[in-house]
């Protein structure tokens, strides 16, 4: 029982998730990015993915120092928790 109130407020979650299109999902990764020192030269491709239970966007990281890994991949975790890819119209 404990377990299928998790899943449905964790679905519940995933269906209060913002749309956004691969520019907007391109620019929010890009400016939360310059704003830690260590992430400022990370390059970054947004990739749209099959439908999951928590996303359908993902995003492939070059280039990253090996101090920034971590928390690059924070960040673009919180963003993606946030917003999901629109489908295209």
């Amino acid at each position: 029982m404990a377990f299928e109130a998790l899943f449905a407020k964790d679905l519940a979650k995933d269906l209060d998730k913002t749309p956004a299109s691969l520019d907007e999902l391109r620019t929010r990764v890009f400016y939360a990015l310059q704003r830690h020192p260590l992430c400022r030269q990370v390059e970054f491709d947004i990739v749209s993915t099959p439908r999951t239970r928590r996303t359908n966007w993902t995003v492939s990281l070059h280039s990253v120092q090996p101090g920034a890994l971590w928390t690059a991949h924070e960040i673009v975790a919180d963003i993606q928790e946030a917003y999901e890819l629109a489908a295209a119209a």
